[in-house]
């Protein structure tokens, strides 16, 4: 059992994480998320069922939905959904199309889902700005810690289909929560990673197989702690932005200095 005083030191953690998260509130947060919502079920009910030239036109509409989205942000965070994509793109032609750990209609990686991992990662720092999430920040902890660690228990120990990963996935996105520099970013990216995955798994754009290819654990269709992936391309594209703006003003320096 976690000592009281452990528990009081990561909620500590946790509060100052969420009182150093950068941004203001605005309005356009909230559209941001709404609108992304909304067009994650609307692209994945034109793909269901659709033909590879459809699929193709919807990544170019996701292009410049994300585009559109962009339009009001700073180079910053431009920059931020720029690795987003670009290693999000990585992970899903490896872990789909290599190792076929989830598998998409037509076995590819559809043409929608890169501009989507960036329009999926902006939602989730709009939200960790937003009013709601910096104001109600513990409240919305609570919520998804019962509501993930009671869909992950059910599913590794309860479900006709077994979800033992689904269940390590969430205790790793929890760590991310109380550890992590962005534990709003990781929240918000819980509620956007839960909707695509049950929407897109339900109409049948993908789905999970039984066990995952690497250590045979079983997995739901979604697995429950499947925001633990997306929080992986968070925190990429968090630590990348700073690193690269980083490397490229010493680079520029040397060009002067030589």
């Amino acid at each position: 059992m976690l000592s009281q005083d452990f528990i009081e030191k990561l909620y500590s953690r946790f509060d100052a994480a969420v009182a150093d998260t950068p941004g203001r509130s605005r309005p356009r947060d909230y559209i941001i998320a709404g609108f992304t919502f909304f067009f994650i079920w609307l692209c994945f009910f034109m793909d269901d069922g659709a033909t590879l030239e459809r699929q193709n036109m919807l990544g170019i509409a996701a292009w410049i939905f994300l585009g559109l989205l962009l339009w009001g942000e700073n180079n910053f965070v431009r920059l931020q959904v720029v690795i987003a994509v670009a290693f999000a793109t990585v992970g899903e032609h490896f872990a789909s199309v290599y190792m076929q750990g989830y598998i998409y209609r037509f076995d590819n990686v559809p043409a929608f889902v890169p501009p989507g991992h960036g329009a999926v990662y902006l939602s989730a720092v709009a939200l960790a700005r937003s009013y709601l999430f910096k104001t109600y920040a513990r409240q919305i902890l609570a919520f998804v810690l019962v509501v993930g660690g009671v869909w992950s228990l059910w599913g590794a120990f309860f479900a006709s289909r077994g979800d033992m990963l689904g269940l390590c996935l969430f205790v790793i996105f929890t760590i991310c929560v109380f550890i992590g520099r962005s534990p709003l970013v990781y929240l918000g990216a819980f509620f956007i990673t839960t909707w695509l995955e049950l929407i897109g798994t339900h109409i049948g754009n993908w789905y999970w197989v039984v066990h995952e290819p690497i250590f045979g654990l079983s997995q739901g269709n979604p697995p429950s702690g499947v925001a633990a992936w997306y929080c992986m391309v968070d925190w990429v594209a968090l630590t990348g932005a700073p690193a690269l703006i980083l490397f490229w003003r010493r680079m520029k320096l040397r060009t002067k200095g030589a």
